[in-house]
């Protein structure tokens, strides 16, 4: 390989000059444990040691059969996965109200996450209620800002009355461990979000092989969260199912493994999928830097298109109009 495609890899891959620094890193923050374990890694400044394979929380509020939700969470903790994702609004709370009800008397297993949508103070205790009702818990381990998506959010969220205080007064209660964001949009939303002057615990966002070549996370602002030493929460390492068209789903979860992240978060809608995403998790192996850089140029030209991820900002980032602010209330 030429010396400067390599350099040139190694940059992408990883957000460092020395990629060699990835693959050596991952290997050493897994835990020791057997070919049939899933490892697990401290998750940044929390401390928390987290399954490197999480389960996303959409997915399992969407089965017709509630049960059959249950039997997917339960079967998830059962192999080994101690990372659960949700969020207030997913599937009008019908996630939330499943997930509460499958970790009823295994709270302590599990590391739980949910996240909010109000950018105002009362708005966003008025969902962290609700969502420790639903979940049957009188604590979240993380508490995120979810979907920060226009380039209003950080001012309101740090504005007088804005949802800051709210995690603050969450924190003191007891009723909020760690606090973080998440998003899908663009990279800027969420460098924005890290130039406010807090001390985050989390981030979420898009990892996979796609992001890697247009408006990419994995490039601008998970290098910024290494060094913060945040705890990453990798998501849609599938992207909506559109990175299946240059790589297996195998191959996608292993290199959104091997990226410097605590967890990876995946959809599991059936157990099928479930067990397909356990296969890559169980006795996992960081890809190598070659094997980073075949997926890459395989799906280059597909990611380039911007058609494979539809979730991220599609019109000129620069002239959005400005948004109406939520309305607050004392």
């Amino acid at each position: 390989m030429r010396s400067s495609s390599r350099r040139d890899f190694l940059r992408l891959s990883t957000g460092f000059a020395a990629g060699g620094y990835l693959y050596a890193s991952c290997a050493e923050a897994l835990s020791a444990g057997s070919s049939e374990e899933i490892p697990r890694r401290i998750l940044g400044r929390t401390g928390l040691s987290v399954s490197i394979l999480g389960l996303g929380g959409w997915h399992i509020g969407i089965q017709k059969d509630p049960a059959d939700s249950i039997r997917i969470i339960q079967a998830a903790i059962d192999a080994g996965i101690n990372f659960l994702d949700n969020s207030n609004d997913y599937n009008n709370g019908e996630s939330e109200i499943r997930m509460g009800r499958a970790i009823k008397g295994r709270r302590d297993q599990v590391i739980l996450m949910t996240k909010f949508n109000a950018r105002d103070k009362r708005g966003a205790l008025r969902e962290l209620e609700v969502s420790l009702r639903r979940l049957q818990t009188d604590y979240i381990d993380i508490w995120q800002f979810h979907s920060i998506e226009r380039a209003e959010d950080p001012d309101w969220i740090f504005s007088p009355h804005g949802a800051i205080e709210a995690v603050e007064i969450a924190k003191k209660q007891g009723k909020a461990r760690f606090i973080g964001f998440t998003g899908h949009k663009h990279p800027d939303y969420h460098l924005a979000m890290l130039q406010k002057d807090y001390p985050w615990d989390t981030i979420q966002m898009p990892l996979n092989i796609l992001d890697a070549h247009f408006r990419s996370f994995q490039q601008r602002v998970l290098p910024v969260a290494r060094e913060r030493n945040l705890g990453i929460i990798g998501m849609k390492p599938l992207a909506f199912q559109n990175a299946l068209k240059v790589a297996s789903a195998e191959e996608c979860l292993r290199y959104a493994m091997s990226l410097p992240v605590g967890v990876t978060l995946t959809g599991c809608e059936t157990m099928e999928r479930l067990e397909q995403a356990l296969r890559v998790a169980r006795g996992f192996q960081p890809m190598t830097p070659e094997e980073m850089e075949a997926l890459l140029a395989r799906s280059r030209a597909f990611g380039i298109s911007s058609n494979g991820e539809p979730y991220k900002t599609t019109n000129d980032f620069d002239n959005q109009p400005p948004a109406t602010p939520p309305p607050y209330e004392p």
